[in-house]
């Protein structure tokens, strides 16, 4: 299991389902002839995606941020419209590799409630019964986002499913523009890709790690129009993406990733040009990428 020590805290990079997306869906407006000099395709225009948890070990307390999807939680059609593929999540392996459960867990950061992020914050108890799969935890999101959640509208209806949330809803709090979770740890209201999407923000010994979540899908997405068609509303991307990015590059930032399936994590120069550190992930990707693309 890919792992950070990042001072006090020990960041793993827990496995979960993988799953192809249509390229076009996820790089919006930017011709292919562009991105996918960047990024590897298959024969069908599809990229390869994680949904890969990241789990926070520090003060005592298990963190998670965002969620793995469960698999047994589709049947086949549903499945293949949302590429993943026909294997189980490996997220309670690499749980049971920390010699935890889900019972362990004391907090969990959800950045928004789209569905590949948020469809393991419950599981399936029998014939159509969901039950939280992490009851022991606190949830944390924008108070944007757990309205939006609760009252989607004709876009954001197949995403923010009730399987989703409905059996999480006395766990939840939620925050407005900010919140410190614990010292080092915050969340920040962005927009854009959802209209409650936030991001986290890692702080130890005057460093820092960002998790940007949907607001940089991949290492390619840092650039400000690279905006996905999954993304609700993309101006506010481009606009909170223009205002973070420059002051996290000033600060020596480290980027973690949920989606990505080739860097857990991407350090660059103080202008933002430059990759000066990195990790890659040691999970081989679905379409593998000749290391003369990188």
């Amino acid at each position: 299991m890919d792992q950070i020590k990042f001072h006090e805290m020990t960041v793993s990079f827990l496995r979960g389902t993988r799953m192809y997306n249509d390229g076009g869906t996820i790089f919006g407006p930017v011709p292919k002839a562009v991105w996918a000099k960047k990024f590897p395709v298959n024969e069908n225009n599809q990229i390869p995606s994680q949904t890969n948890p990241m789990l926070i070990q520090y003060h005592d307390l298990n963190i998670l941020i965002d969620t793995a999807i469960d698999p047994d939680k589709f049947d086949k059609k549903g499945a293949r419209n949302q590429g993943i593929l026909g294997e189980t999540s490996l997220f309670s392996e690499s749980m049971a590799a920390l010699n935890l459960t889900n019972e362990d867990i004391d907090i969990i950061l959800m950045s928004h409630m789209h569905s590949d992020h948020a469809n393991g914050l419950t599981r399936l108890e029998g014939d159509n019964n969901y039950v939280s799969a992490f009851p022991n935890a606190t949830i944390y999101m924008s108070e944007i986002e757990w309205n939006e959640v609760r009252n989607p509208n004709m876009r954001t209806r197949s995403t923010y499913r009730k399987e989703n949330w409905e059996a999480i809803t006395e766990q939840v709090k939620t925050f407005t523009e900010y919140i410190q979770i614990l010292p080092g740890i915050e969340m920040f209201h962005t927009g854009g890709h959802s209209n409650g999407h936030s991001i986290i923000k890692l702080t130890q010994n005057e460093e820092s790690m960002v998790y940007m979540a949907d607001l940089v899908l991949t290492h390619v997405h840092f650039h400000p129009l690279y905006v996905g068609g999954v993304d609700d509303y993309p101006m506010d991307s481009i606009k909170a993406k223009n205002f973070w990015l420059p002051q996290l590059y000033q600060e020596n930032t480290k980027f973690i990733f949920f989606h990505d399936p080739y860097y857990c994590m991407l350090q660059f120069d103080q202008e933002g040009k430059e990759i000066i550190d990195s990790m890659e992930r040691t999970e081989n990707p679905l379409v593998p990428w000749d290391e003369n693309e990188k």
